[in-house]
């Protein structure tokens, strides 16, 4: 990832339910997803992202994202909320 110092310096939401949240309520600017996650996970979230037009970034595992976000353990995916 690119933007490792951006995500830590966002408002995010970490994690599934969190992020499914931000989505539905139309809170969610961006939304990353790692591509190693379920994907009985990942699949939900990416329906979702493409139905309500919300932009959608792939980030190669699970690790790489956790650490961007600022956490020492794994993230399957992660929001970028909307100031």
């Amino acid at each position: 990832m690119s933007n490792d110092k951006g995500l830590q310096d966002a408002h995010i939401k970490i994690g599934t339910k969190q992020t499914m949240r931000m989505v539905e309520l139309g809170l969610a600017e961006e939304v990353y997803v790692a591509e190693d996650a379920d994907p009985r996970l990942t699949s939900k979230i990416i329906a979702l992202c493409n139905q309500r037009g919300v932009k959608l970034t792939l980030v190669d595992t699970m690790h790489n994202l956790g650490k961007a976000c600022g956490i020492e353990v794994g993230a399957a995916m992660a929001a970028i909320v909307k100031p």
